[in-house]
């Protein structure tokens, strides 16, 4: 009977240190949940906050700078991430292909460089350099932005429409369907969601789970 009770509380000790862990992508280690992450954050037709970033080129950018934007694809990525790794040249067409109709990408780095020393500013600018990034790449400092969004995900995509003055959220979710081969993709989810909103029409699709790895917080 001693030994019975022994080996539930054991057993009851081991799942309560399961709960606060959660396993990370292939290419990173299993961290706990911070706070920070628990934060539920935006949902479709909330009012997006804005935010003064500092930019790879040492200036400091806001949502507001954009006077000429119809709206924003907002992507919390990073520099090491696989995920993020095989969405970079997706992410610089979506610009390309939307920043002259008035939907410019801005891209947050949301990661703590002393947990993940690849994602540092130094590093973020070699990177933009060496991809091409045509958007501004900017520094989370202080991890206070994506929880306030509720960016779980590197990377993360919240597509914003500005409506009175406002920039209000019109998708959440993943690039698209397949991380690993662009060629075969065949849901468009970003891209359909800003296609809609130029065309004046309802975003079909409004959220999907997005696909890579967790935010580095601080332990």
């Amino acid at each position: 009977m001693k030994n019975l009770k022994i080996l539930m509380t054991a057993l009851i000790t081991g799942l309560g240190l399961l709960s606060f862990t959660t396993i990370d992508d292939k290419a990173d280690v299993p961290q706990k949940i911070s706070a920070k992450s628990s934060v539920k954050g935006y949902e479709v037709g909330d009012e997006a906050s804005d935010f003064k970033l500092k930019n790879i080129d040492g200036k400091m950018v806001s949502l507001s700078d954009f006077k000429s934007a119809k709206g924003f694809i907002l992507v919390f990525t990073c520099n090491h991430c696989p995920y993020a790794k095989k969405y970079e040249d997706r992410i610089v067409e979506l610009d390309k292909k939307f920043k002259d109709q008035g939907y410019p990408v801005i891209a947050v780095n949301p990661n703590d460089p002393n947990v993940q020393p690849e994602d540092g500013y130094k590093q973020m600018i070699e990177r933009a350099k060496q991809k091409g990034f045509t958007f501004p790449y900017l520094v989370d400092e202080g991890q206070k932005i994506y929880p306030l969004y509720g960016a779980t995900k590197t990377p993360h995509v919240f597509v914003l429409q500005k409506e009175s003055g406002k920039n209000i959220v019109k998708y959440i979710g993943a690039i698209d369907n397949n991380y690993e081969n662009p060629n075969d993709v065949s849901e468009y989810y970003a891209q359909d969601a800003v296609n809609a909103l130029i065309k004046g029409e309802p975003v079909k699709m409004t959220k999907t789970v997005a696909i890579g790895c967790t935010i580095k917080v601080k332990k």
